[in-house]
């Protein structure tokens, strides 16, 4: 079993049944963990308003490249707020957070007008918003099975399948996704 106070870099998937609908089927990569509380980004649900050359638009930056790409629902704490999660060679002197040896985040616009010229990072989503959790909190939540835990695979996490990463995740742990009841229980 995965020891909850490690979770950074680790991919939370949500049981059947969390009750949260806001949650419901995601898969969510935590990118800071600690006894502050936690902060990750949902990874499977793109938002259905919003694509990436729309939100280019918005920001009056230029360019042409990944345009047609989703922007992502990354959780209901300051949805407005963008925040770009991709493949760790891609930095930003001191704005880039090193989530680990798979992934950064990096949450400025510089990111965003690399990305539009076709110069930003090789894998990448971008998310508004993004999932918090206070002291415990998520701790809790998971002993209360409202989450699976799994490694972050980058095949996964930048997997163009978005409907499937729930799925996928799942089976990562050699788990049968029917096989999921929405009540937990202790042995």
């Amino acid at each position: 079993m995965t020891d909850v106070t490690e979770l950074t870099g680790k991919l939370l998937i949500a049981m059947p049944g969390m009750g949260d609908p806001r949650f419901e089927k995601s898969v969510v990569i935590v990118v800071a963990h600690g006894g502050d509380g936690g902060m990750g980004l949902i990874v499977n649900k793109p938002a259905p308003s919003i694509g990436l050359g729309n939100l280019f638009e918005q920001l009056s930056i230029e360019g042409t490249a990944g345009g047609n790409e989703p922007v992502f629902f990354g959780g209901p704490v300051e949805n407005s707020r963008g925040f770009v999660l991709h493949n760790p060679e891609y930095r930003q002197d001191d704005t880039t957070l090193s989530i680990d040896a798979r992934f950064g985040m990096t949450a400025t616009l510089d990111i965003l007008r690399a990305m539009a010229e076709g110069v930003g990072p090789d894998k990448s989503l971008v998310a508004l918003g993004y999932a918090g959790w206070g002291p415990g909190q998520l701790e809790e939540e998971i002993a209360e099975n409202g989450w699976l835990i799994t490694d972050a695979d980058p095949d996964l996490v930048f997997s163009h399948d978005h409907s499937g990463k729930w799925i996928a995740a799942i089976e990562t742990l050699g788990i049968d996704p029917i096989m999921l009841s929405a009540e937990g229980g202790r042995a």
